[in-house]
């Protein structure tokens, strides 16, 4: 029984749900309360709850969502809004390692209390050198130094006379020269002998002096020992009484600070390295005014001994009130972890602990991280160094010339800082997936998935919500308001991206945008608030600036160049739909699709596939025709059938099965002779029980084709057949909903593949007998008809033939199927 075409049209009221502005309560946005909160993500909003509450290690979050969803603007807000219930993390300070100066020393304070710390190392450094400096001056330690001096030299005296008196009576004379001690032999009359009367003198008297002068040599040898070691004493206890003096004037305010920070181990023991070296490097302390200016080199060496001093403030939190908040835009590996920087000097590159600086993991240690997955994945080294820190617990400092040079340098090391760190990841779903897939550290790190939807239930809770947050973004972003009026508007263009009648929209990024232009339409024309006519002409100017390419192509239908018929019937032949993706932008255009059948056993050929310009998903829809005409056809008797499909004037990949049940159309028009109306164009994808499956971007490809029926002449009979299942996915143009009431273009809803083949060719299509035959005058009679003639010339043509012919034909088939039914 043939089905009514009339009974499979749509309902103009069913081609786009229409929001009645009378159901809003209130004027404008301005009437309700800000919605600040997120709309329908209540998944994502649960997920992102419960990883925030977690405090354990390796319990991050990652929030998965397409782009415009809120997912950053909403993360970023609750993630602040929890950290102010969390406590402040300590201040972290670099300081000099006196034990060794390439590992600076990490040293945490309670917030606030590093700045502090910084400011009172300066005052003690000043004052040290106030300290030292009068100390060292005083006329008590002069007068100590004095007599300490003085007890010395007398005993050093002392040692002089022995000798001297040892001297006469060896009869010499001892002196006492820069170049060292000499001995000279005394004359009689006990003056120093000269080198004349020295060599006047008998043999035996230069034997005599000689053995003297060789006794009195040990002794001046042993005076000059003792003096040596009177001198040294002499230094030593000059160095004491300086060393004592400067720790009885270091020591009270070095203390102070001590009591200070008695509850930091760490700090106490710095300050007593502090002491420690503050007094073997004194003499740095003792620069006085007016004294001659030091030669470079020295001034250098006296400037970084009190540079030492220093302290390297690298984490501040003294105006956080909570835990950190950080959202590192670009999460570079220094970004992330810090660096140590090098300054020149004296034509080569130096560094010190003063010039480490942070990166966002140290400024967000102790509270969250917030990073684009994308970019950290991008950036080299940042992701593994990430994954390391979490997984040991610390933080360090190391540059990357360390990790990839060939030739180590000599740097620094800076002490590790202990982490305790939440991390929030943001990024698409499909980016989730791999790294969950492929990288292990990921599944045990990231253990919470926040999940944001790019749509919600249309319900009047929601849409309440909606109109709300059109309230929200009109404050803050200074655009007018919208009347009810405009929110209706907005709420239909939010269904439209959603592609669904029961849906909204959670992309608010898209809607902003929508709702920033119809706010500038409604300020030109000098307009306070915003209506339904400024939102429609803000959509409408937005697919004005972006649809240049698809009146290229309606341009080239109109002009024959592109063969696009949408009037008449032509046996083999039909329209489908494809649609073009254009970034911002998405429109369908019609192409015709033509098949061919002929004697043979090579199945449906796809020649879209045979050059390599069909997807795999395409190239399973066609083959699932093959299972459809056996399963149809060749119940009672073998299929004898070759035949080819193609999308006519396409060089670019044929990829998806929306256009399978229009191929398969143009397929059983050729086979059964029967013309297909050009009128009529076809989306949707088939199975091999003839059910009609849904498809996508539905509302693109009956607009694409109502514009170049619209171009070409509408008669009245054009129209498009849809799936029954795509019903609630339509929200089309005003525009096409007025041509279907007016009658101009009708479109179909269609269950099985009978039902369309009945709109498109005006017979009935015929329900199979037990016996597998179909009634005389049906669709799918001819179709029988027609391969049963061809299996029927296939044997005629082969018992003509010899065996041997018959068999390399065969065989020549079997190697040309491959993958082909």
């Amino acid at each position: 029984m043939a089905v009514n075409r009339l009974d499979l049209r749509v309902d103009p009221g069913q081609l786009r749900w229409i929001c009645d502005p009378a159901q809003l309560e209130f004027e404008t946005v301005v009437d309700l309360p800000p919605e600040r909160s997120l709309v329908g993500q209540e998944r994502a909003v649960r997920a992102l709850d419960l990883g925030l509450s977690v405090q354990q290690p390796m319990f991050h979050v990652f929030v998965v969502g397409p782009v415009g969803t809120g997912r950053t603007t909403y993360t970023q807000a609750k993630v602040r809004e929890v950290a102010q219930t969390q406590p402040t993390p300590p201040d972290w300070c670099y300081v000099y390692n006196f034990k060794d100066p390439s590992q600076p020393v990490a040293l945490s304070f309670p917030p606030g209390e590093g700045r502090r710390f910084v400011a009172a190392m300066q005052s003690l450094v000043e004052e040290l050198r106030n300290a030292i400096r009068q100390v060292l001056a005083s006329e008590h330690f002069e007068a100590m130094k004095r007599q300490t001096l003085e007890r010395l030299e007398a005993e050093a005296n002392r040692v002089w006379q022995e000798l001297e008196a040892f001297a006469r009576q060896k009869g010499f004379l001892v002196q006492r020269t820069p170049l060292g001690i000499t001995t000279v032999p005394l004359s009689p009359s006990g003056q120093p002998m000269t080198q004349e009367e020295f060599e006047r003198l008998p043999g035996l008297v230069k034997d005599r002096l000689a053995q003297a002068n060789r006794e009195l040599q040990e002794e001046v040898a042993e005076a000059v020992r003792k003096v040596r070691g009177i001198e040294r004493q002499a230094r030593e206890a000059v160095s004491q009484l300086e060393r004592d003096a400067v720790l009885a004037a270091i020591r009270d305010p070095i203390q102070r600070l001590r009591e200070r920070y008695r509850d930091l181990p760490q700090v106490v023991a710095y300050l007593d390295a502090v002491q420690e070296d503050v007094l073997e490097h004194k003499d740095a302390f003792r620069e006085e005014e007016g004294q001659p200016q030091l030669p470079v080199p020295l001034a250098a060496l006296r400037r970084s001994v009190l540079e030492r001093y220093e302290v390297n403030l690298l984490v501040d939190n003294s105006g956080l009130q909570g835990a950190p908040v950080v959202f590192e835009t670009n999460p570079s590996y220094y970004n992330l972890f810090g660096k140590v920087e090098y300054r020149g000097e004296l034509g080569t590159m130096v560094t010190d602990f003063r010039m480490i600086r942070p990166g966002a993991v140290h400024r967000a240690n102790g509270g969250f991280l917030i990073l684009n997955a994308r970019d950290v994945l991008l950036q080299l080294a940042s992701y593994d160094a990430l994954k390391r820190a979490l997984r040991s617990g610390e933080v360090r400092i190391e540059n990357l010339s360390e990790q990839y040079g060939l030739i180590p340098t000599a740097t620094l090391r800076p002490q590790p800082i202990p982490l305790r760190l939440k991390v929030i990841l943001i990024g698409p779903p499909d980016l989730y997936y791999l790294l969950y897939r492929y990288d292990e550290d990921f599944r045990k790190m990231f253990r919470v998935k926040a999940d944001f939807d790019s749509v919600m239930p249309r319900t009047e809770e929601n849409m309440r919500r909606v109109a709300a947050a059109l309230g929200a973004m009109c404050r803050d972003d200074g655009v007018c308001p919208c009347d009810r009026t405009a929110v209706a508007k907005v709420l239909e263009y939010s269904a439209r991206l959603a592609e669904s009648q029961d849906k909204l929209s959670t992309r608010f990024g898209e809607i902003k945008q929508v709702l920033v232009e119809a706010s500038a339409w409604a300020q030109r024309e000098g307009q306070r608030v915003v209506t339904a006519r400024h939102v429609q002409k803000a959509l409408e100017e937005r697919i004005y600036r972006s649809n240049l390419i698809e009146e290229k192509i309606h341009e080239l239908i109109q002009k024959g160049q592109l063969y696009v018929d949408v009037d008449g019937a032509v046996v083999g032949q039909i329209n489908g739909l494809s649609v073009w993706l254009l970034g911002d932008y998405a429109f369908a255009r019609p192409t015709r699709i033509t098949a061919r059948a002929f004697v043979g056993t090579r199945g449906v050929v796809n020649i879209e596939r045979e050059i390599n310009l069909s997807g795999p998903i395409h190239s399973k829809g066609v083959l699932i025709l093959s299972g459809y005409l056996g399963g149809q056809y060749a119940a009672q008797r073998p299929l004898s059938l070759s035949a080819s499909l193609t999308f006519e004037q396409t060089y670019e990949e044929v990829e998806g099965d929306s256009a399978s049940a229009a191929e398969l159309y143009a397929l059983l028009s050729v086979l059964a002779g029967v013309p297909l109306q050009q009128g009529i164009a076809v989306t949707g994808s088939v199975n091999q029980r003839g059910e009609i499956q849904p498809i996508g971007g539905v509302n693109e490809k009956i607009e694409g084709f109502y514009a170049v029926c619209k171009a070409k002449g509408l008669t009245g009979r054009q129209g498009v057949i849809i799936p029954y299942s795509n019903l609630r996915n339509l929200m089309l143009r005003e525009e096409v909903v007025q041509a279907v009431r007016e009658g101009r273009f009708h479109i179909w809803a269609v269950r099985t593949l009978d039902e369309g083949l009945e709109i498109l060719t005006g017979m009935p299509a015929g329900q199979p007998r037990p016996d597998g035959t179909f009634p005389e005058g049906t669709f799918h009679a001819r179709v029988a008809a027609r391969l049963e003639e061809f299996a029927e010339r296939l044997r005629r043509m082969r018992g003509q033939r010899p065996d041997s012919e018959r068999e390399a034909e065969e065989e020549r088939n079997r190697e040309a199927e491959g993958p082909r039914a």
